[in-house]
C-alpha cells in the first residue's frame, strides 16, 4: 500500500494549496452547515459537527465563518441552504472505480457537472451499486509526525479504541478504524497527548488497480476535474501507484 500511502500524503499537500486558493473554504463551511442541520448545533453532542469544525479550523477557516455556518445549519440564523448529499459512481480510465460525494442544492447541476468531468477525461458514470462494492466505509484519522512520535506510539494509543491499522505516510500517520469507532479513536489520540490533522469517515478501497505513470496522470486529471465542481465534496478512487511514479507526478 506504499503507493496508496504516497497518494494520501499528496492529497493532504494539495488540500493546503487549495486552502490558499479559498476553494477548500467553501466546501469546509458547507460541511459544517450540513452537520449542524443534521445533528444540531452543539459540537459536544454532535461528533460529526465537532470533526467538521476541527477540520475547518485546521485549514485556517476563520472562526466567524464557522460560527455563522453553525448558526445557519442549526436554524439559529436565517439564510441556510437545503443541501442534499448524493453519491455518484463512475469509472476513470484504466478501469479505476470512482466514488463521488456531492453536497448540493441543485441535483441536476451536480449530476451534469459530475458526468461532464468524467466523460471529458475518458471516464463515465456507472449505475448505482456497480462501483461502491469496491470500497469499505472506514474512519480515517491523520496524525502529523512530531519529534519522537513513532508508529508504535500511535498504535498503542488507539488499539483499545478500535483502530484496525496504522500506516506510515512519510510526514504523518494514518489510523484506520471502523467508521463507528472514529470518535473513540480520535478521542484516544487526544487523551494520549497527540494532535491530529483530520478525522473523518472515508471510503477505503478493498481492491486497488495498479497504475503506471500515464495511467496515474489520467486518473489525477479526472479527480482534479471532479473536485473543481463546487458541488463535489469528496472523491475516492481505488488506484495504486508506486512511490517513484508519485514523485514524478509531484515534480
Amino acid at each position: 500500500m506504499s503507493g496508496h500511502s504516497k497518494w494520501a500524503t499528496t492529497k493532504h499537500k494539495k488540500a493546503a494549496i487549495d486552502a490558499k486558493r479559498g476553494k477548500l473554504f467553501a466546501k469546509l463551511i458547507k460541511n459544517v452547515e450540513v452537520a449542524a442541520r443534521t445533528g444540531g448545533g452543539d459540537p459536544d453532542g454532535n461528533p460529526t459537527l465537532y470533526d467538521a469544525i476541527q477540520k475547518a479550523k485546521k485549514n485556517s477557516v476563520p472562526n466567524d465563518n464557522i460560527d455563522r455556518a453553525v448558526k445557519r445549519g442549526s436554524g439559529a440564523d436565517g439564510g441556510g441552504v437545503d443541501y442534499q448529499t448524493i453519491m455518484y459512481e463512475g469509472y476513470a480510465p484504466g478501469g479505476v472505480a470512482v466514488l463521488i460525494e456531492c453536497l448540493t442544492d441543485n441535483r441536476n447541476r451536480a449530476a451534469a457537472e459530475v458526468r461532464t468531468a468524467l466523460t471529458r477525461n475518458g471516464g463515465q458514470l456507472a449505475d448505482p451499486g456497480s462501483v461502491a462494492y469496491n470500497f469499505n466505509r472506514k474512519g480515517v484519522v491523520i496524525v502529523p509526525k512530531t519529534d519522537g512520535l513513532t508508529e508504535d506510539d500511535v498504535l498503542m494509543a488507539v488499539l483499545d479504541a478500535g483502530a484496525e491499522e496504522v500506516n506510515d505516510l512519510g510526514e504523518s500517520f494514518e489510523v484506520i478504524s471502523e467508521a463507528t469507532d472514529l470518535v473513540a479513536v480520535r478521542t484516544a489520540l487526544v487523551e494520549a497527548g497527540n494532535d491530529y490533522e483530520s478525522a473523518e469517515a472515508s471510503f477505503v478501497p478493498s481492491v486497488t488497480v495498479p497504475l503506471e505513470e500515464d495511467g496515474a496522470r489520467k486518473i489525477l486529471k479526472v479527480i482534479e476535474a471532479l473536485e473543481d465542481s463546487d458541488d463535489v465534496q469528496n472523491v475516492w478512487a481505488n488506484f495504486d501507484v508506486s512511490d517513484e511514479v508519485m514523485e514524478k507526478l509531484d515534480a
